[in-house]
């Protein structure tokens, strides 16, 4: 081969070597551009993917919170409704308490006044311990904030009291003026039918007369039974019988 040829074949050589490096470079660059891209697609689909999901979770707590109002509004609806209703059956019950009230207020001043004359006309036992019970009844009558139910069940408990005085008996210390003197004694009382005494030393004893209204002075025979009596009354002795002169009923 010429020498010309062969500096052509190899110059030709040299360029073809020179164009696929070129070539080569070329595309390498093109495929790190394309990379770039496709991790900048990525990246971009990566963030809209985390929008996307970040969004849908608020939107299921938004709907979740929505669902939540929705059932509290109607359980609110029901419960102001409830209320309404109970308003309704509050101010009925109290006109129909004003009602009662006004009816049982006469009711309840004639309990008071016969508790009274219960008091006044009855054996004189615990007289001002009893009057004082139904003095506290009247000034209780007249108080607005006391309830008509209330002042009933304590004039009832006011009756009670004195029902119960009528099958008991008791033992207690007091005065008694008689003869212009005023003496202290131990009183015995045996229900409505038997009210005595005696003072501290014994020696004088008596009994209240419901006929005759008055205190009477019993003889010394009486001494024992009514010392006895106190001693049963105050449960330092077991009952026992005793003969006294107890007040016998009068037919009504």
């Amino acid at each position: 081969m010429s020498l010309t040829l062969r500096k052509l074949v190899a110059g030709s050589t040299i360029a073809l070597i020179a164009t696929g490096a070129f070539a080569q470079t070329d595309t390498i660059e093109k495929q790190v551009a394309s990379d770039k891209s496709s991790a900048a697609s990525q990246t971009k689909i990566d963030n809209l993917d985390a929008t996307t999901t970040d969004a849908f979770q608020k939107y299921r707590a938004a709907l979740a919170r929505s669902e939540s109002l929705e059932i509290y509004n109607k359980q609110l609806v029901r419960l102001v409704d409830s209320q309404q209703t109970e308003i309704s059956s509050i101010k009925r019950q109290t006109e129909e308490i004003e009602s009662i009230e006004v009816g049982a207020l006469p009711l309840m001043i004639e309990m008071t006044e016969t508790l009274t004359k219960i008091v006044n006309n009855d054996v004189p036992f615990l007289r001002e311990e009893r009057l004082g019970r139904v003095d506290i009844l009247r000034d209780l009558i007249d108080r607005a904030d006391v309830s008509a139910g209330e002042k009933y069940r304590r004039i009832m408990e006011a009756y009670l009291v004195e029902a119960e005085f009528g099958r008991t008996i008791e033992a207690y210390r007091g005065e008694l003026a008689q003869d212009n003197d005023v003496l202290t004694v131990d009183f015995l009382r045996f229900g409505r039918v038997g009210l005595f005494y005696q003072t501290l030393d014994g020696n004088v004893t008596g009994r209240w007369s419901s006929k005759a209204g008055k205190w009477e002075v019993l003889g010394n025979e009486y001494r024992r039974e009514i010392r006895d009596g106190l001693r049963i009354a105050k449960k330092q002795a077991p009952p026992a019988l005793l003969s006294l002169p107890f007040n016998a009923p009068e037919a009504s």
